[in-house]
């Protein structure tokens, strides 16, 4: 899209609203205690991080949150690293959702938490509302969309992404004319025939600016631009949800676009997507790339000091900062902050979300005492597909992998979700363990 165009936009007249998810249930046990916009990412962000980097980099600072769980930790987050100043008019707000005299539910959807919260909205002057989910992995230019949007004369845009046929059936699929108009929306398309007719002609691949000849599927990326006033009215009925009741409604009866993108997107709604995504920021040629300082992606300051690696052995991973590696192994692995690996350890496809506190030497002591390893991971251990969330203790001589287990399990110290194994927040491998 031509620079002159998004130069000359209006960015006073877009609210971006972040809606926070549901229970995250999916992502257990990741959201025990956290909400899913919460969950770490890449060793020392936050999943939501993403959407309100986008929103900055795009100009877009006026930002609400809308979530209902767990969302203690996600205040915080949000409160210790988004401070704007006076004048420039820009926050990120969080509303939780709160029981009224007037209606007790919590949000039943991502429509109705938007429809909870119009009042809030309403007292802010906007033309055009950019509704984001916050847990996706993506960097998008939210101008190119909005440019779009004002073009087509569009009530509705939703950004789309090419998808091949086996991704097309865990997705919501969106078919389109040549003008890019959207005329039918079908969820999770599973039937061959069915498929066949949402295809998009590869004849149209030039003018629609998708590169190469593969069959594509145009899938609904949850990113969605609407009119205000089109908004208010679509919401003025009991309708729960954008993706299932709002857009397919829409669609018959309003002027709705398709944006379509590119770039790399990961959905982060199961652990081994979250997984996998994570693992990728490890290789020589990420898929998403942190390093890219042109649209940089903000997060908490911490000051913390630099890693402290002591004659370790870390072949392509991630090391985040305040961290203490002694003489350990470390391959295709993220360490995330204040982590401390011990001399002997071996590291292989994990993630360690690190620590919100160096432990102190009276901790350490007191701790050893009853028995129990220090924070991090001890001596002579060897953990492999793994995540270990925030303040674990792993003890020495210990060892954590998933081989010969069934790909879900329950169990009092560490859950096995999609074949991977879960050390939870605070959790205690005692020494010598072995799983």
């Amino acid at each position: 899209m031509p620079s002159s165009k998004i130069k000359s936009l209006n960015i006073s007249n877009v609210l971006s609203i972040i809606l926070g998810g549901g229970q995250g249930t999916r992502l257990f046990p990741l959201t025990m205690e956290r909400s899913k916009p919460a969950v770490p990412l890449g060793g020392k962000y936050r999943l939501v991080d993403i959407p309100i980097s986008n929103c900055l980099n795009s100009g877009y600072k006026r930002i609400y949150l809308l979530t209902q769980f767990n969302s203690a930790s996600l205040h915080r987050h949000i409160s210790q690293s988004y401070k704007f100043d006076h004048f420039s008019g820009g926050f990120v707000e969080i509303l939780a959702a709160e029981q009224t005299f007037a209606d007790t539910s919590w949000y039943q959807g991502t429509a109705d938490a938007v429809r909870k919260n119009l009042m809030h909205f309403l007292n802010a002057n906007f033309e055009y509302a950019l509704i984001l989910s916050g847990d996706q992995l993506y960097r998008m230019d939210f101008r190119e969309i909005i440019t779009e949007h004002i073009e087509n004369q569009a009530e509705i845009t939703i950004a789309t992404i090419p998808v091949d046929r086996a991704n097309a059936q865990a997705l919501g699929i969106l078919h389109i004319n040549e003008e890019r108009r959207i005329t039918r929306f079908v969820e999770k398309p599973k039937e061959p025939a069915l498929l066949d007719s949402l295809r998009l002609p590869q004849d149209w691949f030039p003018k629609l600016g998708i590169e190469g000849n593969e069959e594509s599927f145009l899938a609904s990326m949850g990113i969605y631009v609407f009119n205000r006033d089109i908004l208010l009215k679509l919401l003025d009925n009991n309708f729960t949800d954008f993706g299932k009741h709002i857009i397919p409604a829409a669609i018959e009866t309003h002027r709705v676009f398709s944006h379509i993108f590119q770039g790399y997107w990961e959905d982060i709604g199961t652990i081994r997507s979250f997984f996998e995504a994570n693992l990728n920021l490890a290789t020589e040629l990420p898929r998403f790339n942190f390093f890219d300082m042109s649209a940089p992606i903000f997060t908490r300051p911490r000051f913390l000091p630099g890693s402290k690696i002591n004659g370790a052995e870390i072949d392509h991973a991630i090391v985040s900062d305040g961290c203490i590696i002694n003489h350990a192994r470390i391959n295709h692995s993220i360490v995330g902050i204040r982590s401390l690996v011990d001399i002997g350890s071996y590291l292989y496809r994990t993630i360690l979300l690190g620590c919100d506190y160096f432990e102190s030497d009276e901790s350490i002591r007191q701790n050893e005492t009853a028995g129990r390893p220090r924070i991090g991971v001890g001596k002579n251990t060897r953990i492999e597909n793994a995540i270990i969330d925030k303040n674990a203790r792993i003890g020495d001589n210990c060892v954590i992998t998933p081989a010969g287990k069934p790909d879900n399990l329950d169990h009092p110290l560490y859950y096995i979700r999609d074949g991977i194994v879960m050390i939870p927040k605070n959790g205690i491998i005692p020494h010598g363990t072995i799983i």
